[in-house]
């Protein structure tokens, strides 16, 4: 990845992974695609790659972000979803021309049209986050228990209980703050 930028939290499931450029979003907030070329390095590593991007395209690219999040965290809270979001969804998702296409290793990838190809993978990325949010895959839509990020993610494991959008990071620091307060209390109470 590129120097000066935090890294790219990348997941299984697209439409959360994109909604992760933005991160940490009830404290301070991460911006992982601070530039259109980031949001260009972004859709490479994602197999969505583009030549170029414009800034209203990274401003698209965010709207849809947002919108995702929006619709995501209302449908883990078996909320209404929210008309603007959906709206968004709906017309990146009918914007864009990409063409799934098989490999010859038997993998789906993408083709984007040359014309515009950023919009083309937005909306490869709306319609899976149509498929995720209508519930057309095995998972659960779920909010991360960290107080600061409250990221939504696609929960696939055996029980459906999974707590943190990664464990590596939000799961690890929720981790380190309960032993260092079990650590105060056991130390504190020894005196």
């Amino acid at each position: 990845m590129r120097a000066g930028f935090p890294d790219f939290r990348l997941g299984t499931v697209l439409a959360t992974s994109f909604t992760a450029t933005l991160t940490e979003r009830r404290g301070d907030a991460v911006e992982r695609i601070p530039t259109p070329q980031r949001l260009v390095d972004w859709l490479a590593v994602n197999g969505l790659a583009v030549d170029s991007c414009t800034t209203a395209q990274l401003d698209l690219a965010r709207e849809l972000r947002e919108s995702i999040h929006a619709a995501a965290t209302a449908a883990a809270i078996q909320d209404a979803l929210p008309a603007s979001a959906v709206q968004v969804i709906n017309d990146r998702s009918a914007q864009g021309r990409a063409a799934a296409i098989l490999t010859p290793e038997g993998e789906r990838r993408w083709r984007l049209s040359s014309a515009s190809s950023v919009e083309d993978a937005l909306g490869v990325i709306a319609a899976d986050a149509i498929s995720v949010i209508a519930g057309e895959r095995d998972g659960k839509l779920a909010l991360c228990a960290s107080p600061t990020c409250q990221a939504a993610f696609f929960d696939v494991s055996q029980s459906r209980t999974r707590k943190w959008c990664d464990m590596n990071t939000c799961g690890n620091r929720q981790k380190k703050a309960r032993f260092t307060a079990n650590q105060r209390k056991k130390f504190g109470s020894a005196e």
